[in-house]
């Protein structure tokens, strides 16, 4: 396992070993103890999988009282990944990462707590798997615009499909301290 540090403390590209022949490929998708090593919490209580048409912008979600660390990867199709940091005191605050994660080239982004995540497909019949290390909380969730002007996120298309809560996020200004992740 491989693991590419990014501009965000935290925030991890992981590329797995891949045992492929002519039958296929074979990866360990998560290994408590290699991950621990890696400094990433082995205590995931919930695994989420969602699958999106192309054009599809999901997020950017959080949670406030109770933030989720995730590890992410795309089962099939692509999409853009994108996490915005969210934690009080961070040098990098209001920063963004994003980039392309796909099902014929296995990574994984590991997110730590206090942080936006959204991402858009970029193919048909896109799927992502992700495990978290808190509970959803719908009464719990905050979010964040996807296009605020001054975070830059430079999606690499302009977003078909939103859904109405996700269009009406507020930028980051307007959300109260209070209202972002506590971390």
């Amino acid at each position: 396992m491989k693991v590419i540090e990014t501009p965000i403390r935290g925030l991890l590209r992981i590329r797995p070993d891949v045992h492929g022949d002519e039958r296929g490929f074979f990866l360990e998708s998560f290994h408590a103890k290699k991950f621990a090593a890696l400094g990433i919490p082995h205590l995931f209580v919930q695994d989420n999988h969602s699958r999106s048409a192309r054009g599809v912008l999901r997020g950017l979600h959080f949670q406030k009282r109770n933030p989720q660390g995730k590890l992410v990867r795309v089962l099939s199709g692509s999409l853009f990944d994108v996490a915005v940091d969210l934690r009080h005191g961070s040098p990098t605050f209001g920063h963004w990462f994003g980039l392309t994660l796909s099902a014929g080239d296995p990574e994984f982004l590991y997110l730590p707590e206090g942080m936006a995540h959204g991402f858009l497909a970029l193919e048909d019949r896109t799927e992502l798997f992700y495990k978290c290390t808190d509970f959803y909380d719908p009464a719990d969730e905050g979010g964040l615009r996807w296009n605020d002007p001054a975070i830059g996120i430079a999606w690499p298309e302009t977003p078909a499909v939103l859904s109405p809560k996700d269009a009406a996020f507020p930028v980051l200004a307007k959300i109260l301290p209070e209202d972002l992740p506590r971390v």
